[in-house]
């Protein structure tokens, strides 16, 4: 069977609501698709006119009346705020695999007034509310998602099509209190969340979503060798130092043990002042390999800027004191002092296979976010454009 694209549109409140992970999480699990990119987007008018006028298609298996109300839906919610003018955001996820078309819509579900279980993503998320005479009084689709591959096409095209202009690192689209002051933090889910199609990278988005914050960008990533060195450029020193005790006490237990001879405090030192600096350059090729599928010493320099083996969902929070809540909600870098309730000690294993990564301040934030490109790359439309090529 033929490879097939398909989106699901996470709409402004769905977003406000911080359903994104629950969404997520059922879309990987339960098709097993790969998510081949993520965008946010701030539609433009133009944006929200275009796509409202092609949204009724004869082909959907929802009847007129419900095309017509998401059709009033996307007019109403997904166009900029009246009040204040600020547009709103909006998250694409893109879906690449066999029967893509069908399977998305499979798990996203059709709307109803006769919701009876939570089994879809709009049974769970969704309301359709009418009143006696039949009216509606309250709608929301939650996501938005095409019925054939088709109308996956044209949509997608539409998308891509603003996807440099509306979409990318979102700026002014929330409304601060007095006293607030907006401050954003890059989060980075990791690479072992996605050695087989599972929930956990929304479950830990949604733990992130406690924080309390905004998602203003959401990219796709796999980090070459060549970013990931510079990523974490600044942990290496300090691993070069900050082993020294833990291996030169660790060589004096191996030597007593196997040598049978007492090593000295002043020899210990030496030791680990001799393999210190060795254990930290291995434990920085181990952190490149995990995030980017490659040691340095293993790739050739010629490839090292290409993209990687290993894939991660890089985000944007923003928010007041987005730093401190979202490493708050993180944990500590090792797992085993996390505390219950934090991501890394439900999701995490060890120091480096610990779930995600977050900036741990607001300069470090703004260099991390442009190794990742969060704000330069469009691989959402580089994606649509190759697949139905440049038509």
């Amino acid at each position: 069977m033929a490879q097939e694209l398909a989106y699901v549109l996470i709409t402004p409140y769905s977003l406000h609501k911080s359903r994104t992970g629950g969404i997520l999480a059922r879309l990987i699990s339960r098709t097993s698709l790969e998510l081949a990119a993520a965008r946010m987007f701030a539609p433009s008018p133009q944006l929200v006119e275009e796509y409202a006028r092609i949204v009724i298609s004869a082909n959907d298996p929802q009847d007129r009346r419900i095309q017509d109300l998401i059709r009033q839906y996307i007019t109403t919610n997904f166009s900029p705020d009246p009040r204040t003018q600020r547009r709103r955001r909006v998250m694409m996820l893109l879906f690449r695999g066999e029967d893509a078309v069908r399977k998305v819509r499979s798990v996203v579900g059709h709307v109803s007034p006769d919701r009876r279980g939570g089994e879809t993503i709009r049974d769970t998320y969704g309301d359709l509310i009418m009143d006696a005479d039949g009216q509606v009084r309250y709608f929301e689709p939650a996501v938005l998602a095409a019925p054939t591959p088709d109308e996956a096409e044209t949509k997608l095209k539409l998308w891509a099509r603003f996807s440099g202009t509306d979409g990318g690192l979102l700026e002014n689209v929330i409304e601060y209190q007095p006293g607030e002051v907006p401050e954003r933090t890059l989060v980075l889910i990791k690479p072992d969340n996605f050695r087989f199609p599972t929930g956990r990278p929304g479950n830990v988005i949604d733990f992130f979503s406690r924080a309390g914050l905004f998602i203003v960008a959401i990219k796709v990533h796999r980090m070459g060798v060549a970013d990931a060195m510079e990523f974490y450029g600044p942990v290496r020193e300090i691993l070069r130092t900050k082993l020294t005790e833990v291996v030169g006490a660790k060589a004096k237990a191996i030597l007593e043990k196997e040598l049978e001879v007492k090593v000295p405090a002043a020899e210990e030192k030496a030791l680990g002042q001799m393999l210190g600096p060795l254990s930290g350059d291995q434990q920085f090729e181990n952190i490149v390999k995990f995030m980017s599928g490659c040691a340095p010493s293993d790739c050739a320099p010629a490839t090292r800027n290409e993209p990687g083996s290993e894939k991660c969902i890089a985000l944007v929070y923003e928010g007041h004191e987005a730093v401190r809540k979202i490493r708050d909600v993180l944990g500590p870098t090792d797992p085993l002092k996390a505390p219950p309730g934090s991501i890394r000690r439900e999701f995490g294993s060890t120091i480096m296979v610990n779930a995600a990564h977050a900036s741990d301040s607001p300069e470090n934030a703004k260099r991390e976010m442009g190794i990742v490109r969060i704000g330069q790359e469009n691989l959402l439309g580089k994606v649509v454009r190759e697949f139905y090529g440049k038509s």
